[in-house]
């Protein structure tokens, strides 16, 4: 099943390691490097309306188990320059799928750990290690947004 599983109050809980997120400036180069070394592109996903693509790749077989996420920010509308990842900002994330990103959160928040973006939808929050990387929690299936969760606010960056 590729899940690690931890018990916590008598309650079997399972994480599933998702993809790793890297931002790119020529998505087409970046596929085409990615293919040299044996991986696929499995999805991809334009919005127009955030300006961005998502392209997901995996080694054959491995779509939906361990997975690269390119990200492609495009140049703003305006015409000003894009973004510029010098100094690490190329790599944006590790993420993992939880059973209850509700108890995720709350157990990360009673060890100190702080909730840079709440899990206001229900699905997605994300939180820094203690050396500042980046992980998303991204919820099995969905769950209706609830408090305090809705009402908190963004802390910091992600």
């Amino acid at each position: 099943m590729n899940r690690a599983l931890i018990e916590m109050n008598g309650v079997i809980m399972a994480t599933k390691y998702l993809h790793t997120m890297i931002r790119v400036t020529d998505p087409d180069a970046t596929v085409a490097f990615f293919k040299l070394i044996g991986l696929e592109e499995v999805r991809r996903f334009d919005s127009e309306a955030g300006r961005f693509t998502l392209i997901f790749l995996a080694a054959p077989g491995q779509d939906g188990i361990a997975e690269v996420e390119l990200t492609y920010n495009w140049p703003p509308a305006d015409g000003s320059p894009a973004e510029d990842y010098s100094g690490g900002r190329n790599f944006g994330h590790l993420a993992y799928r939880v059973d209850d990103i509700y108890v995720t959160c709350q157990r990360l928040m009673d060890a100190g750990v702080t909730i840079n973006r709440p899990p206001r939808d229900g699905h997605m929050a994300f939180v820094r290690t203690p050396d500042g990387i980046s992980i998303e929690l991204l919820q099995e299936g969905h769950l209706e947004p609830a408090e305090p969760w809705v009402s908190m606010p963004n802390v910091g960056s992600w």
